[in-house]
């Protein structure tokens, strides 16, 4: 006897937010039905296969329980939204590269073309839910898009529930979330739509956790939090570069700041700088918004933001090359990290992408090492000129290099063994960790002229 499901969810759009969300709803919620569909079939492939597209640690265990059960991956994108009444819209919104707002503006061309779809292909009225990161008032046009048409009675509420998941982190983010964000229009029909999006988060988060508001409260909401997380991030690094000519510690000016519950002591950890699909294109997204209503100081404060990313990128080049007696020609430099984070293969806005391109500009000859993002690495850097390979062993990497740059936080350099790469290493040896991660004093011990970031360096000339 076939299954019964309470009820059936869509989700369009099988990336890094579409997917796991998917998962997780479809684990904790063992009597609905989700499917995840896409029009990238070897994405869907690998959804259905025991190498997921995505990783994110505990991702595997979670659709290997559900897939098959009540977890489905599909390309048949226009009977899927015949055959469900929830549907998840998860679609890529990058940046614009072309025409008005180009290099700050959402691309809502595949947003769009997905509205249209679910217009075309549906039977009966539906919930749409917006999941992927979009402009404020985008929900507007999908309202016109799908309820413009009056089609043979069918209606559409349209929702708002941002996604506010941390590459790494993911699987617990969504387990146990500071909040769930839920936005609708407040007429009958849109509170009704919303009860029903809470009644399927509310299986396993705490009501009081999920939070509801007027659908452009909730639009905003996401981009705010982003570029405030952003700014935290380019306001300790910017302090970083005075500690660094001034001989203090950021970490330990970072620790006294933090512990001023005012301020708090996340996301104060002076590094490279942030990466990501988020955090720069949400707040360009923003820089656009407010450039539209002429709120140019707005504007400029929050683009500030993003140029102080920029400008960390830059000078961790430059400190390389002062470091290295102003040339880095002919040098072998091993990247250890080219994910933007750790835990994740994720190499979107990575730093380590600005920063190997400028290293091949100097003419260094590049070593590129990750445990997960190297496929992501070679893609990256298809077509720069220079001299460039992709190791995974760490150690292998870093043979015969001058230099190492540490560019991401994987738990695994903490533990290497810096006596055994310093021996394989030509001399002087250099260390420039973008993350602060390492014992400084002990590679310095060990030989190694240590460059952190934000701290004084410790060189034996």
């Amino acid at each position: 006897m076939p299954v019964k499901f309470h009820k059936n969810i869509l989700c369009i759009g099988a990336g890094y937010v579409g997917g796991p969300t998917m998962a997780m709803i479809a684990h904790q919620c063992p009597d609905y039905r989700v499917t995840v569909v896409d029009v990238d079939a070897r994405r869907i492939a690998a959804w259905n296969s025991d190498n997921l597209p995505i990783y994110e640690p505990g991702l595997d265990a979670i659709v290997r329980s559900t897939r098959g059960r009540n977890l489905f991956f599909s390309t048949e994108v226009a009977q899927a939204i015949k055959d469900n009444e929830i549907i998840f819209v998860s679609v890529n919104t990058p940046t614009k590269t072309f025409g008005a707002g180009a290099g700050m503006a959402a691309d809502l061309q595949y947003w769009e073309k997905t509205a249209r779809q679910i217009l075309t292909h549906s039977e009966s009225s539906k919930i749409v839910i917006e999941k992927s990161t979009l402009p404020v008032k985008t929900a507007l046009a999908m309202e016109c898009i799908l309820n413009g048409a009056e089609k043979n009675g069918i209606h559409f509420d349209v929702l708002s529930n941002p996604e506010f998941l941390a590459e790494g982190t993911a699987i617990k983010d969504m387990t146990e979330p500071d909040r769930v964000l839920i936005g609708s229009r407040e007429t009958e029909s849109g509170l009704k739509a919303r009860h029903e999006l809470v009644e399927i988060y509310a299986r396993w988060i705490p009501r009081e956790k999920i939070i509801t508001s007027n659908i452009w409260s909730c639009e905003l909401s996401k981009l705010v939090s982003n570029a405030f997380l952003a700014q935290r991030i380019s306001s300790v690094n910017a302090i970083s570069a005075l500690c660094e000519k001034t001989e203090a510690d950021v970490a330990e000016v970072s620790r006294a700041v933090g512990m001023d519950s005012r301020i708090g002591a996340k996301f104060l950890n002076a590094s490279v700088g942030f990466g990501g699909s988020c955090f720069k294109k949400d707040i360009l997204n923003l820089v656009y918004l407010c450039k539209h209503y002429h709120l140019d100081e707005v504007a400029d404060y929050w683009e500030s933001v993003v140029r102080i990313n920029e400008y960390q990128q830059e000078r961790f080049i430059l400190n390389m090359l002062n470091a290295m007696f102003n040339t880095l020609a002919g040098k072998k430099i091993c990247i250890l990290g080219f994910a933007f984070k750790a835990d994740t293969g994720d190499t979107r806005e990575s730093p380590a992408i600005f920063i190997a391109r400028r290293l091949m500009e100097e003419k260094a000859d590049l070593v590129v090492s990750d445990p997960k993002a190297l496929a992501n690495a070679r893609e990256d850097l298809k077509g720069a000129s220079g001299s460039i390979s992709f190791i995974e062993d760490p150690y292998e990497a870093a043979r015969g290099s001058h230099a190492i740059a540490l560019l991401t936080e994987w738990s695994t350099y903490r533990g290497l063994d810096f006596e055994k790469i310093y021996r394989d290493m030509a001399k002087p040896a250099f260390i420039f960790d973008g993350r602060n991660i390492l014992d400084h004093q002990k590679c310095f011990e060990i030989g190694f002229d240590v460059y952190p970031t934000g701290k004084p360096p410790l060189t034996h000339f």
